[in-house]
């Protein structure tokens, strides 16, 4: 199993992992470590790869908890896990030890958080829906109500669809640019006339800056190009295949 971490691991109070495809159970197109109870793997393999993950976090399974993730911007606060299914949501913050929180992607930017004086975590799915529906900002917010401080705060981007590998047409750019014209800098002439190529990644670093998270480390990982690694929505969509696995990052005080 492989998995990548970043800078917030020297904050010696938490761990956390962005999870590759590397070593799990999951057979055919989820193929690896396949996390997504949502896909159509078989919900043992999907257990015993959650377990693996658990367990290089240093809790079990059942306290590896994630949500149904919809491309919005709510976020829950959680102290124990989910009862029943889990609720709609994008982000997750806690200030529970032990309780490991994740979200899941296959070219989506995963996004953890954590407040290096209060001890409050967070985790967010961003992809280009829920980064521009300000789904980071409200994990900032959420994190706030537990009495964390934003200039204490530091985030991780995960792997995600990366700045040469995300083509997409005009209109593409339209809610974007409405916010601010200045986000035209995230898009570049892609080779087939009028479509761009979109960073993802440098949007979401961009939106945490500018919701005064001074500290902002990048895997810089592109999922789409590295099949070997990371499993992508694009990529399956392009070879028309049944469906696809998802890749977890998760984050857990110690």
């Amino acid at each position: 199993m492989k998995y990548l971490t970043t800078d917030l691991e020297k904050l010696k109070f938490l761990h956390h992992g962005f999870f590759t495809r590397i070593g799990g159970m999951s057979e055919g197109v989820y193929h690896g470590l396949n996390c997504a109870y949502s896909s159509g793997d078989d919900k043992d393999s999907v257990t015993a790869n959650r377990a693996k993950v658990a367990e290089t976090l240093g809790v079990a399974v059942d306290r590896l908890v994630t949500v149904k993730q919809v491309h919005g911007a709510k976020v829950i606060t959680i102290d124990t896990p989910f009862e029943n299914d889990p609720p709609e949501a994008d982000g997750i913050v806690t200030a529970a030890r032990g309780l490991a929180i994740g979200v899941l992607t296959a070219d989506c930017a995963p996004v953890l958080f954590a407040d290096q004086k209060a001890k409050i975590i967070g985790a967010a799915h961003a992809g280009w829906k829920s980064a521009v529906g300000g789904v980071m900002e409200a994990t900032i917010a959420a994190m706030e109500a537990l009495g964390a401080r934003r200039e204490s705060i530091h985030a991780a981007i995960g792997p995600c669809i990366g700045p040469l590998s995300y083509e997409v047409g005009a209109d593409f750019k339209k809610p974007f640019l409405d916010q601010d014209a200045e986000n035209d800098v995230f898009f570049r002439p892609a080779v087939k006339d009028g479509h761009f190529v979109f960073n993802l990644p440098g949007y979401a670093a961009h939106r945490l800056k500018k919701a005064g998270i001074e500290t902002v480390y990048d895997t810089r990982q592109d999922t789409l190009p590295n099949e070997d690694v990371y499993y992508s929505y694009r990529r399956s969509c392009r070879r028309q295949e049944t469906d696809y696995g998802r890749q977890i990052s998760a984050i857990v005080l110690k």
